[in-house]
């Protein structure tokens, strides 16, 4: 018994170790690339934007279509680059929250159908990076590196 738990606990967790700067830095390439394209994109077709937000009931669609597009830009770019990581995570579980609601809440018939949109996959993403930080491969890892030389990166989880 304690070679299976050599193997599949202590030797996994060991390996595992070493690659622990990858997940963060995978998610915020991710999820950074995808909303930087997706709020360069929206902000290119504004009117259709507005429409939509219209037509999800969003309030002041003029106003919010423009905001929520730049937000996708500007926290993307962060992202990308992890640079403010978890402060640029907030915004986005915003946003994809009032997506949820406002666009996707007529079709949630089921649990199944409600973790099967995307805007929960990056709801729960932008939540992780926000608790877990950004990971040593950041921009955040070089400032609080260079700002706080008396402290450990890993202490605020970049």
């Amino acid at each position: 018994m304690n070679a299976v738990i050599t193997i599949f606990y202590d030797w996994s967790r060991i390996v595992a170790g070493y690659f622990a700067w990858a997940a963060p830095l995978a998610g915020r390439i991710t999820v950074g690339w995808v909303f930087l394209w997706s709020g360069w994109q929206k902000l290119h077709i504004l009117p259709r934007m507005i429409e939509n937000f219209r037509d999800w009931g969003i309030p002041a669609p003029e106003i919010m279509a423009p905001f929520a597009s730049g937000v996708e830009l500007v926290t993307g770019v962060l992202l990308l680059v992890g640079l403010l990581t978890r402060f640029a995570a907030v915004p986005m579980m915003i946003v994809m929250a009032v997506a949820i609601a406002s666009a996707k809440a007529s079709q949630i018939d089921s649990l199944e159908t409600f973790l099967g949109f995307e805007e929960v996959a990056y709801f729960v993403m932008f939540a992780w990076l926000a608790i877990a930080g950004p990971g040593p491969v950041s921009l955040d890892h070089v400032v609080l590196k260079t700002f706080r030389p008396g402290r450990l990166p890993e202490d605020y989880g970049a």
